[in-house]
C-alpha cells in the first residue's frame, strides 16, 4: 500500500490484510479514547460542553501522550486548560479514527482502492499520528531504537514492524499533499 496523488484525490490500493491491520488499529484507538464524556450537572457547563468535575492528566501513559499537559510547570493552569480543551480534542480524535474505520470496512474482505479528498487525508494523517503515538508509548520507542536491529524473537517485533509501517504510510500520505492555502 502506498498513497499516490491522482486527479481525483489521493488514492491507495489496499490489500485485505493491510485493511484489517489498519481497521484493528483504528478500533483499538477508539477503544482507548473511550465513549463520549458524560454531561455536567451544571447547565452552563453542559451548554458549552465542559466535562463535570476536575480534569486530571490521564494515568494511562498512552493517553497522557495523546493529551499532554499544556503547562508542565503549573498544574492548576494545566488542569484548567485541559477542562476547556480535552473533550473537543478527544472528539476530534474519535471522529478521525471513526471515519477511517468506515472507509476501511468495504476493503476488509477483498481489498481495493481507497480514495481520499484533502479533508479525509487530513483525518487520516491525524489518526495515523495518534495510533503511532500510542504504539510508540506502549513499546517505549526512543530515538535510539533501530527497528532493523530488533531480534525477530523479541515479543515487540511484530508491533514494532506495524509501528514502522504506519510511519512509512503516514509519510507516503504526507508527500501527496500540497500545503493548505493560508487566509
Amino acid at each position: 500500500m502506498r498513497f499516490m496523488r491522482s486527479r481525483h484525490g489521493i488514492k491507495a490500493m489496499i490489500d485485505p490484510i493491510e485493511a484489517r491491520v489498519l481497521a484493528q488499529c483504528a478500533a483499538e484507538l477508539l477503544e482507548l479514547l473511550g465513549a463520549s464524556e458524560e454531561e455536567s450537572d451544571d447547565p452552563l457547563a453542559a451548554l458549552v460542553g465542559l466535562p463535570p468535575g476536575d480534569v486530571a492528566t490521564p494515568e494511562d501513559p498512552a493517553l497522557a501522550r495523546l493529551f499532554p499537559d499544556a503547562y508542565g510547570d503549573d498544574p492548576a493552569a494545566a488542569t484548567d486548560f485541559r477542562r476547556y480543551t480535552e473533550a473537543d480534542l478527544r472528539a476530534g480524535k474519535r471522529a478521525a479514527a471513526s471515519a477511517a474505520l468506515v472507509q476501511l470496512q468495504p476493503l476488509l474482505e477483498g481489498g481495493g482502492r481507497l480514495l481520499l479528498d484533502r479533508d479525509e487525508a487530513d483525518l487520516w494523517l491525524s489518526w495515523l499520528n495518534d495510533i503511532r503515538l500510542v504504539l510508540g508509548t506502549r513499546l517505549e520507542v526512543t530515538e535510539e531504537l533501530d527497528e532493523d536491529d530488533v531480534d525477530p524473537d523479541d515479543p515487540r517485533a511484530h508491533a514494532l514492524a506495524v509501528y514502522g509501517w504506519l510511519g512509512w504510510l503516514q509519510e507516503s500520505l504526507l508527500t501527496c499533499l500540497d500545503p493548505r492555502p493560508t487566509s
